[in-house]
């Protein structure tokens, strides 16, 4: 008989090393969102130090390519908002090799959450890299206070710039505006469909135009989802029914990308004329493209130029 016993296996969940666990939903959501949002930070920052529009971070998120719309946008505009702070302390730790500067705005996304953010969903390669170096972040943070002659971290935030202006943070005071995509929806429907869980009005200049309270959030919402209204601003709105084109209308549109007006030109000509988009960034065709077909607005022809 062996003289040795038998060590039991572990049978637990809570046997297991935390390293090693298999990630959740929520840890793969989380993890898919920080990579989006990195896309999106990269257009915003390379678009401002060209000094030339990349079109909104809404714009950009609502991209049929970006599936976790709400958890990006909150990143973006999050990192957007800490951002000259992580830079600093980035500086500060000298942390990063040649490798991790490479993918700079990931860094930014994900020093973000570790300093700041959902710090307990992070899983993957940088965020392993940035949590090994946790303590010397939040050290370079402190003494980054300090040297501000700051108390905490609201006091740093009140006085930072966004990059170039480009950016702006939602105004919680500011009406939720939706276009609705006459192509596939008409008004009266869209206001029942709204009108379940919002108040909902529309808009007193320009048609096809809804006003919702503040803050209501429409991410994942079947009618955007599915292209019936697009989220647009009241200013992006007008540029089309300022034109007022009518059925059987040839317009061009020189600058068409992401493709937001130009949908809205289709819908006004009621799909009966021909709208030539023309975009000079190869880059950003494919966005007019998926905005053109989720709208289902046959009628445009998109071109690079």
């Amino acid at each position: 008989m062996s003289r040795f016993k038998k060590r039991p296996a572990a049978t637990s969940a809570a046997a297991e090393k935390p390293e090693n666990r298999r990630p959740s939903s929520a840890d793969r959501s989380a993890y898919f969102a920080r990579r989006e949002a990195a896309k999106v930070l990269r257009t915003v920052l390379q678009g401002d130090a060209k000094r030339r529009a990349v079109g909104s971070i809404k714009s950009l998120v609502y991209s049929p390519s970006v599936r976790n719309k709400r958890g990006t946008f909150a990143l973006v505009c999050e990192t957007l908002k800490y951002l000259s702070i992580i830079k600093e302390v980035l500086g500060s730790a000298n942390v990063l090799n040649s490798k991790w500067k490479r993918q700079g705005e990931l860094i930014y996304i994900v020093t973000y959450d570790i300093l700041f953010g959902q710090a307990a969903s992070l899983v993957g390669d940088a965020e392993k890299f940035l949590l090994l170096r946790k303590d010397a972040l939040q050290s370079a943070l402190a003494q980054l206070l300090v040297r501000k002659g700051m108390k905490d971290i609201k006091d740093l935030t009140a006085c930072q710039k966004f990059p170039g202006g480009l950016i702006s943070i939602v105004d919680i005071s500011k009406p939720r505006y939706v276009r609705v995509n006459t192509l596939k929806l008409d008004l009266k429907s869209a206001l029942q469909e709204l009108g379940k869980q919002n108040k909902v009005h529309e808009d007193d200049m320009v048609p096809d135009l809804l006003v919702l309270p503040p803050g209501v959030d429409l991410h994942n919402h079947p009618l955007v989802l599915n292209g019936s209204v697009f989220m647009q601003g009241k200013a992006s709105s007008m540029a089309a029914a300022a034109l007022q084109p009518e059925p059987g209308w040839e317009v061009l549109d020189a600058c068409a990308a992401p493709g937001n007006k130009t949908v809205h030109l289709a819908a006004l000509t009621h799909g009966k004329g021909k709208i030539l988009a023309c975009e000079l960034h190869k880059e950003r065709v494919q966005r007019l493209k998926e905005t053109i077909n989720l709208a289902g607005a046959a009628s445009i022809l998109s071109v690079a130029i």
